[in-house]
């Protein structure tokens, strides 16, 4: 996820096909086609053209934790000791594999990695810090901040 899209000049019928995507990757290509005045084959070529390149990442349903056992969101900051490029690497690795982790950034600043995270229970979070970083020699610290609601969850960018 890390690397960069392959170089491709967005037009703006790609524009406007990336930005009915996010709303609902399941709409017919027929319907975005009468949305942006293309046929459906070229919607079709388009979305094949943005996928092979990188633009489009993934299609995926956007699921609430909670209706699956997960009501806890967490926020983590987290400082390393060392920041070689093998321990970054090897943190980066650790943090992805984490199925808790839902998204991982690698930062600048005071911390070095901001997660967000979602558990079933405190309990399960506790047991998740003892694996990731009280039994990482390399954390120097960890700082948890619990979200109190939910008020927007999401990947969509902004199609300008």
């Amino acid at each position: 996820m890390g690397a960069l899209a392959q170089k491709i000049i967005l037009d703006d019928f790609d524009r406007k096909i990336l930005a009915l995507l996010q709303r609902d990757n399941l709409t017919p290509q027929r319907m975005i086609g009468e949305a942006v005045n293309l046929s459906a084959p070229a919607v079709q070529r388009r979305i094949k053209k943005m996928t092979e390149a990188g633009v489009i990442k993934a299609n995926v349903a956007i699921v609430d934790p909670a209706a699956l056992g997960h009501p806890i969101t967490i926020f983590v900051e987290v400082e390393v000791i060392s920041e070689t490029a093998e321990q970054i690497e090897s943190a980066k690795r650790e943090f992805a594999a984490t199925p808790e982790i839902q998204q991982c950034y690698y930062v600048t600043g005071e911390a070095d990695f901001i997660l967000v995270v979602v558990v079933p229970s405190m309990k399960e979070y506790e047991s998740l810090t003892r694996r990731l970083f009280f039994g990482n020699n390399n954390v120097k610290r960890f700082r948890t901040f619990v979200a109190m609601d939910r008020i927007k969850a999401g990947l969509e960018v902004p199609v300008p």
